[in-house]
């Protein structure tokens, strides 16, 4: 089921099953036990850690972001198939996908906008969630009380595009919870 999520300057849209249970099932174990994950260390006011997840770039483009540079492999058959079904829905062209493992509930994802120059002005991120469900939580950058937050359940898509990134921030928090490994793909262009 779609549905347009409705914020003030956002353009927000949620598939909570747009990927049927047994594709979403095999590329997630795919993923899981083909991918060569990552750890890189993240600087984080002034501090320099590990980032609290795994981490993996398919693609044709590099990608920085956060000081961290990923150099891309190129897409596996899953992921390719997954790409063109993107496209053809959002009408959007991906060049890479971030993969992100949240292997238990202290993995995360602190408050950012996927805000990168090399994404262009009013980037499309279409976000693919496999696995175990999470919280997302958004809030406007300004405005801090215009806040939403929602689970984000196994085969799910979210879209953010348009003006979103500009005035908008998500994150992926800890939790106590005892929570199944989520893999995470966020299909984007990067500009040359």
């Amino acid at each position: 089921m779609t549905e347009e999520i409705e914020l003030p300057k956002a353009n927000l849209i949620y598939d909570s099953q747009f990927l049927d249970a047994d594709f979403s099932q095999k590329l997630f174990k795919e993923l899981y036990t083909q991918t060569n994950w990552i750890q890189e260390p993240i600087k984080i006011f002034g501090k320099e850690m590990m980032q609290p997840r795994l981490t993996h770039l398919f693609g044709e483009k590099s990608y920085s972001y956060s000081n961290i540079k990923m150099d891309p492999e190129p897409f596996p058959e899953m992921l390719q198939q997954l790409k063109n079904k993107l496209e053809n829905f959002t009408k959007s062209t991906f060049n890479v996908c971030l993969v992100n493992l949240y292997r238990d509930g202290q993995d995360s994802m602190g408050w950012h906008s996927d805000d990168e120059k090399e994404l262009g002005k009013n980037p499309t991120i279409a976000s693919i969630s496999l696995g175990g469900e999470r919280m997302f939580h958004l809030q406007h950058k300004t405005k801090k009380e215009l806040k939403q937050k929602f689970v984000l359940a196994p085969g799910s898509l979210l879209i953010m595009a348009g003006e979103t990134q500009h005035f908008w921030k998500h994150q992926l928090p800890k939790t106590k919870k005892k929570v199944a490994p989520r893999i995470n793909l966020t299909f984007r262009q990067i500009l040359d």
